[in-house]
């Protein structure tokens, strides 16, 4: 799954080389040069990580991600803060306002996007290229297939994430608008119930494994992904 990445940067230059890097690692890079830009493209969309730059010309970068932590919405949102401060008590203010790394300025592209992996899979394992395996399944991001007990499985592109999502977040119930957001997107509007039907899909496709059993309905709250 590709992930969006917005950029908070307000030097031309930089800007750039970041959306250049970005996009080279097969990310889609989402361009904002302050606060107020930055705001507009997270109401119309969530960003998968945000690396946003400390100093910028309306409102200071450390003030956003506050404002970002204080938001239901948006509190779980990874951030990487860029500055060029490198004091010690500057790395804490910018870890305290609720940013997951910092990194300072200059700084190279290569450790740079090694940091953005390393907040993806920390923060949204769903979003990494590793391949995951758990009780007998095995799926690979790079692929796109999936192993069940030897048996390759045939999913559609919405079965795939929903079974990467669960794989990466085992054992936790998900009602189905939490769902909707973490597969689909808080940006796409579609009735609840569609969770059902591909929900339905993918334990019809698990089902020749005898893997069906592992997504669970909890009755009254949503779905669960168990091994045990």
């Amino acid at each position: 799954m590709t992930a969006n990445i917005l950029l908070v940067e307000d030097e031309p230059a930089i800007q750039e080389l970041l959306a250049f890097n970005v996009t080279q690692c097969g990310f889609r890079a989402i361009q904002a040069t302050d606060v107020a830009s930055a705001t507009l493209e997270i109401n119309r969309a969530l960003p998968d990580l945000i690396l946003l730059d400390w100093m910028l010309p309306d409102i200071p970068g450390v003030e956003l991600a506050r404002r970002l932590r204080a938001d239901p919405r948006t509190r779980n949102v990874p951030i990487i803060m860029l500055t060029a401060r490198s004091e010690e008590r500057d790395k804490v203010r910018g870890l305290e306002s609720g940013a997951d790394d910092y990194i300072t300025k200059p700084f190279s592209p290569r450790e740079l996007m090694a940091r953005i992996r390393a907040v993806l899979r920390r923060r949204m394992p769903q979003m990494s290229e590793e391949t995951v395996s758990v009780a007998g399944l095995e799926l690979s991001p790079v692929t796109h297939r999936v192993n069940a007990k030897g048996i390759n499985l045939e999913l559609g592109p919405t079965e795939f994430r929903i079974l990467h999502f669960f794989m990466t977040h085992a054992e936790r119930v998900y009602s189905r608008a939490q769902l909707l957001d973490h597969v689909w997107g808080d940006h796409v509007f579609v009735e609840e119930r569609t969770v059902d039907v591909h929900i339905r899909r993918l334990r019809q496709a698990l089902e020749p494994s005898g893997l069906d059993n592992l997504v669970q309905t909890v009755r009254g709250s949503g779905y669960r992904f168990s091994p045990d």
